[in-house]
């Protein structure tokens, strides 16, 4: 692995900054590697490492100007990709915890004698039927295929990115439909148990 001298260095550094995109070839290949290693002892998720080290790299990239006022190129990438890795660890548990949270409301029975699970089931699968043609294939071929990114990536011929996305956007569309007709559902067994009592 080639080193670089803090001189060498800071000129690469200018380089890319004047939007040299064979010097920015060179400190992706300095660095990608060791990032990735680095990476991989906080996510423990090879797929995951890499992400990152995508997405800081394109971040560096797009923000290439900054890069004339960085002085330890090592310490600011290992800094921002640390940081952006924890963000990420965070994003993954917050969207395992929303999941956790619609499988929990599919079995949280009424204190009436009629019990609606039927409906929680019901309201996912139209859930499901309402998302974009594109976004229900990579719901369901995570979750119901249990398919990795790279997996449904390699199929559908999108970037992981993409596939990422799509199934950001389709939990928040599930979670938000069934919510909001949980809420009618719940009015309405309400009124059943009003009537039925009263």
């Amino acid at each position: 692995m080639f080193e670089f001298t803090q001189l060498n260095e800071k000129e690469l550094l200018m380089q890319v900054a004047q939007g040299n995109e064979f010097a920015f070839r060179q400190l992706f290949s300095a660095y990608h590697q060791r990032l990735g290693v680095h990476i991989l002892r906080i996510t423990h998720s090879a797929e995951l490492a890499e992400e990152v080290v995508q997405d800081v790299f394109m971040k560096i990239w797009m923000t290439r100007e900054a890069l004339t006022h960085v002085d330890n190129f090592k310490a600011y990438v290992f800094v921002i990709s640390k940081n952006h890795a924890l963000n990420c660890l965070r994003k993954v548990a917050r969207e395992q915890m929303q999941l956790k949270k619609l499988e929990e409301t599919r079995m949280v029975p009424f204190s009436t004698e009629v019990q609606p699970t039927d409906h929680y089931y019901n309201l996912i699968d139209e859930a499901i039927d309402q998302l974009p043609p594109q976004q229900q294939k990579v719901y369901l071929m995570s979750r119901h295929n249990r398919l990795k990114y790279h997996e449904i990536a390699d199929e559908l011929e999108l970037s992981r990115e993409t596939v990422k996305k799509y199934l950001q956007i389709a939990t928040t569309s599930i979670k938000d439909y069934v919510h909001e007709h949980m809420e009618v559902i719940a009015l309405v067994m309400a009124l059943i148990h009003f009537f039925y009592f009263f």
